[in-house]
């Protein structure tokens, strides 16, 4: 372990193995506090004001023409709402298969998100594809349910077939100082997950402070996330640029530390490609280019993709094609 982020972190990891020492901080509910509670001050002033200069950065045509790609190949593509039907799951996974069926050099999407439910019609859809289909678990998007009813979940959603579980963690447990609590559960729910990758959602919209959301970033990683997640979509404050940037420092800094890359998920909120390049920015001047790829960066979106295909036609033939030229979803 080396580099500035290295010797910021020494005093988190000084046993002789990562192993032993991640144990000694996962002993107790205390020692888990001290090391959540010794975790560097987010300085808020500061970090707003870096996520808004990097939001100012200009990037040229052909660099715009990737980053377009680079985000249709990021998205997971979703559709989270009671009147869901096997129907438009479908049609989903086809747009997400083909995003643009007059131009095949169109990326494909990097996962269908859906209800655990609907898992099996997504997974038949898209037979034949390497998109993913990720499935929202544990009671999402409240999390208000006992531990038995959440592993539950996650079970039938890998049984179905699920190659991702995204979870919720317990905000009202981490908000209360119940850190071990929180971090067991996300340890049962990785174990029910078996080979399926794992989004940790925090909710940063109800986590209050920019120092909650460093916390619970380093307790679900420690707990074997694949991926943190931003939020659900479902509350007042969901993705914004300056609480990904702070789980970008997390994840950087984590794999200073540890040696293990962790992926991000903004959700909630991105609707546009201008947008998106943002995020892909924040990405690249904050983690660096080892994330620059769907097995690390992710965008929970439903609307996202139709811009995107506008601005890409735009790019191509010169010309704004407008709404009509993309599917409703």
């Amino acid at each position: 372990m080396t580099g500035h982020y290295a010797r910021r972190y020494a005093h988190l990891v000084t046993m002789p193995s990562t192993a032993t020492t991640l144990a000694d901080v996962t002993s107790s509910d205390a020692a888990l506090r001290r090391f959540l509670h010794g975790l560097p001050g987010v300085d808020a002033v500061g970090l707003e004001a870096r996520a808004a200069a990097l939001g100012t950065r200009s990037i040229k045509t052909t660099a715009k023409a990737y980053a377009i790609d680079l985000a249709i190949s990021m998205i997971d593509l979703t559709t989270l709402e009671g009147a869901d039907t096997p129907g438009k799951v479908r049609a989903l996974c086809a747009k997400g298969a083909a995003p643009d069926p007059t131009d095949p050099g169109t990326p494909r999407v990097a996962a269908i998100c859906v209800y655990s439910d609907l898992v099996a019609v997504a997974k038949e859809a898209l037979a034949g594809t390497d998109i993913a289909v990720a499935s929202v678990a544990t009671a999402f998007p409240a999390g208000r349910a006992a531990r038995s009813v959440k592993l539950a979940d996650t079970a039938e959603a890998v049984a179905a077939g699920a190659d991702e579980v995204d979870m919720v963690i317990d905000r009202g447990a981490f908000l209360s100082g119940r850190y071990l609590s929180v971090f067991e559960e996300i340890v049962a729910v990785r174990e029910a997950s078996g080979d399926a990758h794992l989004k940790v959602i925090l909710e940063n919209g109800e986590l209050v402070t920019y120092d909650n959301i460093r916390r619970a970033s380093w307790l679900a990683m420690l707990a074997g996330a694949d991926f943190i997640k931003t939020s659900t979509g479902k509350v007042g404050v969901n993705a914004t640029p300056a609480n990904t940037l702070l789980m970008l420092q997390a994840v950087r800094d984590f794999r200073a530390a540890t040696g293990r890359q962790i992926g991000v998920k903004p959700a909630g909120g991105i609707r546009t490609a201008k947008d998106a390049v943002k995020f892909l920015v924040l990405v690249n001047e904050t983690a660096g280019a080892d994330w620059l790829d769907p097995a690390w960066f992710r965008f929970g979106a439903s609307s996202l993709l139709n811009d995107l295909l506008m601005q890409r036609q735009k790019l191509s033939t010169g010309r704004y094609s407008g709404p009509d030229y993309v599917t409703v979803d």
